[in-house]
């Protein structure tokens, strides 16, 4: 179980164009490590679209959003260009990263219970560690809650 303070876990992840990004390559950044179920559902879709509309908030913050679901390279490529995403959204269908993050478990829909990914954000200082974990996230006010706590924190 990751908890504050500790140092978040290293990871390595390709995005909707194929990049490589490493969590050590965000040191000395905020980064905002967003975990969602899938591409172009409505929830996840109105988190993504948040973060892209926030974007410039975020950067005066010095923050680096990624997000993360076990969807393919391309199905993020389709995702991110029919919404105009402007970061990137790393393909983990192996669920490495996604487990290593405690996102992955047991959820309920319409009386179902089924794995899968859950919607969970970490906030990671400039030195790598865990500042807060958004473990209930409503997306439609994901963004305004961070830039918040960004504020609290004086992470500027």
């Amino acid at each position: 179980m990751l908890t504050l303070n500790l140092k978040a876990p290293q990871f390595e992840g390709v995005d909707q164009f194929g990049k490589t990004h490493k969590l050590s390559n965000y040191l000395g950044k905020w980064v905002v490590l967003y975990f969602y179920p899938k591409d172009a559902t409505p929830g996840c879709t109105k988190e993504a679209c948040s973060f892209r509309d926030s974007y410039r908030e975020l950067e005066k913050f010095n923050v680096e959003i990624i997000g993360i679901s076990k969807d393919t390279v391309e199905s993020h490529k389709k995702f991110a260009e029919k919404y105009e995403l402007n970061f990137p959204i790393l393909s983990d269908p192996e669920k490495v990263i996604i487990q290593q993050y405690g996102a992955w478990g047991e959820k309920k829909f319409m009386g179902k219970t089924f794995q899968g990914t859950m919607r969970i954000t970490y906030l990671i200082d400039p030195q790598g560690k865990i500042k807060k974990i958004y473990a209930r996230v409503n997306p439609l006010i994901h963004a305004g809650e961070i830039i918040k706590d960004l504020t609290s924190f004086k992470a500027f």
